[in-house]
C-alpha cells in the first residue's frame, strides 16, 4: 500500500506541476521571459513541485476554514436570538449530511483515477482504498483545529470538539458504505458529479432546514445534535468495515470513469458542450427581424438562442422571488425579529455584491456569443473595425443587461419590501438607492464580463478556453467580491458608491474596447 500511495502522489503531482507551469506560461508578463522548453527547466520544476506540496498541505485546511467562516459561523451570526452552540451544531449537522452525498471522494471520477486504473492498470481495490483513507484522514486533520476554534468559541465542551472530526468522518464512511451496499444490490454505481433529482431535492430540503428553520426561531437542541454526531462514530466503524471488505472496486470504478474518456480530450469535451448548446438553439425558419445592420444580427441571435440565454435567468428569478416571499412570511410569523432584520437590510448591502456575482450570467452569454456567432464572423476584417466593435459591444451590453436585470430587480424590490415590512426607514431615499444599487451591481458584472471578453477573447478556433489572463481576472473578481461581502456600510453610502463606480466603469470600459479590442478581439491560436 505504501508503494501505491507513493505512485498516487507522484501521478497527481505530475499533472499538478504541469498545470502550474502551463499557468505560468499564460501570464502576459512572464510569457516572454519564460523559455519555450519550459517543462525541461529544472529550477522551475522544483518551484512548481514546492507549490504543489504546499497546496497539498494547505488544501486540508483552507477549504475547512472558509467553510466554517462563511457557511456555518458566517451565516450563524444572523440568528443571534438563539443559543450559539445549538445554531452552530444545527447548521453543521445538516451541511455535513449534504457533504456526505455531494463530496464523497470515493465516487468522484477524477483524472488521477483515470490515469492510474484505466491507463496504468493499477490494482483498483488497493488504489481506491489508499486514496480514500488518505482523503478521510485529511478530513479529520482539516476539521480538528477549526472544530476546536469555532466549537469552543460557541460554548461546546473540549472533549466533543476533539471528537467532532471523527464524527464527520464517520458519517462520510457510513454513507459511502450504504452506496457500496446499494451497488451490490442493484448494480448501479453512485456518481457525485451526476446527482439524481432526488438527491438534489434532498440537498435543497436540508439547506432549507439548516438555514430557514433558525430564521423561524427553530433549531435542533444542542444535546440532540451532539447525540447524532456521536452516533456517527460507531456507524463510521461499520462503514469502514464495509469499505475495507468491498471487493468489486474495479467494476464500480470502471462504471464511474466510463464517461471520463471524452472529457480527457479537451476538443471532444468542447464538442459535447457545443452539441448540447445546439439542441437548445431554435431551428424555426420563420424567425426574422425588421432591423438593419448589427441590430438585425443581434436580434436574430437573441431570438434563436432564447433558451440558452433566458432559461437559467427565469429559474434564478423564481428562486429569488420564493426566498423573498419566505422572508416576508417569516417576518409575519415572527414580528419580534423585525428590528434585527431591518438592521441587516440597512447595513448588509455589500453582501449582495457576492450574490449578484454568483447569479450573473455573463460567462454563459459570452460563451454563447463566441460559439454561435463570433467564432465565424471574426474571420472577416470588417468585423474588427473600431467603430463596428464599439457599436456591437453597446448592443450586446444592452442585451446582457436585460438578462441580468431580471433577477437583480427581483432582489432589489424584494429587499425594499423586506425593509418596509420590518419598520421601514426614516429616509425614503433608501428604498430607491437599494433598488438602483442592486441593479447597478448587476450592470457592473454585465459590463465586466463583456469587456474582458472583448479585450482578451479567451477562446481558440476549437472553442477551447486558452487565456490564462482571463482565468486570473475571473479568480480576482471572485476574491474581490468575497472580500466586499465582509463589509458593513449604510445603504446610502455603499449604494451611492456602487452607482458612481458603475457609471465610471462603463465609461472606461467603452474607451478600452474602442481603443484595444480591434487588436485583441480575435481568434486565439
Amino acid at each position: 500500500m505504501r508503494k501505491t500511495l507513493r505512485i498516487s502522489f507522484a501521478l497527481k503531482n505530475t499533472y499538478r506541476v504541469n498545470g502550474i507551469l502551463f499557468s505560468l506560461k499564460q501570464i502576459p508578463l512572464l510569457k516572454r521571459l519564460l523559455p519555450a522548453s519550459l517543462y525541461r527547466v529544472r529550477g522551475l520544476k522544483i518551484f512548481a513541485n514546492a507549490l504543489s506540496a504546499l497546496w497539498e498541505i494547505a488544501s486540508a485546511f483552507i477549504g475547512k476554514f472558509l467553510y466554517f467562516v462563511t457557511m456555518v459561523c458566517g451565516i450563524g451570526i444572523l440568528y443571534q436570538q438563539l443559543p450559539e452552540n445549538a445554531v452552530f451544531l444545527h447548521i453543521l449537522l445538516f451541511l455535513t449530511v449534504i457533504g456526505c452525498f455531494v463530496n464523497t471522494n470515493l465516487f468522484n471520477p477524477t483524472k488521477d483515477k483515470y490515469y492510474a486504473m484505466i491507463l496504468m492498470r493499477m490494482d483498483a481495490r488497493e488504489y481506491t482504498l489508499v486514496n480514500y483513507l488518505y482523503a478521510i484522514l485529511k478530513v479529520v486533520i482539516g476539521f480538528l483545529p477549526f472544530g476546536l476554534l469555532f466549537g469552543m468559541d460557541r460554548g461546546l465542551p473540549l472533549w466533543f470538539c476533539l471528537l467532532l472530526p471523527l464524527c464527520i468522518a464517520g458519517m462520510k464512511l457510513f454513507v459511502a458504505a450504504t452506496s457500496l451496499w446499494d451497488y451490490e444490490k442493484r448494480g448501479f454505481g453512485y456518481n457525485e458529479n451526476k446527482l439524481s433529482k432526488y438527491v438534489w431535492g434532498g440537498v435543497a430540503l436540508f439547506l432549507l432546514i439548516a438555514y430557514a428553520l433558525p430564521a423561524l426561531g427553530v433549531v435542533v437542541p444542542a444535546s440532540v445534535s451532539m447525540a447524532v454526531f456521536l452516533a456517527c462514530i460507531p456507524l463510521g466503524a461499520v462503514g469502514l468495515a464495509k469499505v475495507l471488505t468491498f471487493r468489486d472496486y474495479r467494476g464500480i470504478n470502471k462504471e464511474l470513469l466510463s464517461g471520463l474518456t471524452n472529457q480527457m480530450d479537451s476538443q471532444v469535451a468542447v464538442q459535447i458542450v457545443k452539441q448540447a448548446n445546439e439542441k437548445k438553439i431554435s431551428a424555426d425558419t420563420s424567425i426574422s427581424s425588421n432591423r438593419k445592420g448589427f441590430e438585425y444580427l443581434n436580434e436574430l441571435f437573441i431570438k434563436r438562442h432564447k433558451k440558452i440565454l433566458w432559461d437559467s435567468t427565469k429559474k434564478i428569478s423564481c428562486v429569488c422571488a420564493f426566498l423573498v416571499a419566505a422572508v416576508l412570511v417569516g417576518i409575519y410569523l415572527l414580528p419580534e425579529e423585525k428590528s434585527a432584520i431591518n438592521e441587516i437590510v440597512m447595513t448588509w448591502l455589500p453582501y449582495f455584491v457576492f450574490i449578484l456575482y454568483v447569479i450573473n450570467r455573463g460567462t454563459n452569454f459570452t460563451q454563447a456569443l463566441f460559439m454561435n456567432c463570433d467564432h465565424s464572423l471574426l474571420t472577416y476584417s470588417f468585423y474588427k473595425q473600431p467603430g463596428f466593435i464599439l457599436r456591437l459591444f453597446q448592443i450586446r451590453l444592452r442585451e446582457i443587461m436585460k438578462i441580468n436585470a431580471v433577477p437583480a430587480l427581483v432582489i432589489g424590490v424584494g429587499l425594499a419590501l423586506i425593509l418596509f415590512a420590518t419598520g421601514g426607514t426614516d429616509n425614503p431615499l433608501n428604498y430607491a438607492v437599494l433598488i438602483v444599487s442592486i441593479l447597478c451591481m448587476s450592470l457592473f458584472f454585465s459590463i465586466h464580463y463583456l469587456t474582458i471578453y472583448y479585450l482578451l477573447q479567451p477562446y481558440n478556433a476549437g472553442t477551447e478556453l486558452k487565456s490564462g489572463t482571463y482565468r486570473l481576472i475571473l479568480s480576482g473578481t471572485y476574491l474581490v467580491c468575497f472580500a466586499i461581502m465582509r463589509l458593513r456600510m449604510p445603504i446610502l453610502v455603499f449604494g451611492a458608491m456602487t452607482i458612481a463606480f458603475c457609471v465610471l466603469y462603463g465609461i472606461v470600459a467603452s474607451i478600452l474596447v474602442y481603443r484595444f479590442a480591434p487588436k485583441t478581439f480575435r481568434i486565439r491560436a
